[in-house]
């Protein structure tokens, strides 16, 4: 895996800020949390991965180029 450009780590942490809510669309890791767990934004670090706290206890990061989720709105 290429690592990210400083230009789209930066790009992702403005997407994705701390206290934020994502949703799983997909892992690519037998231990991932089931597709459609939401989850809270805890940062994204130096390699371009979303670190969450999944709702279902997981702490797997989302890996930039491999896994994707998307920002979600809560009533």
């Amino acid at each position: 895996m290429r690592m990210p450009r400083r230009e789209v780590i930066e790009a992702l942490r403005k997407r994705y800020p701390q206290g934020s809510r994502v949703e799983l669309d997909s892992m690519d890791d037998p231990q991932a949390p089931p597709q459609g767990t939401r989850g809270t934004v805890l940062g994204v670090d130096d390699i371009g991965s979303i670190m969450v706290a999944w709702d279902n206890g997981s702490g797997l990061h989302v890996v930039y180029g491999e896994d994707s989720c998307h920002l979600v709105e809560e009533d």
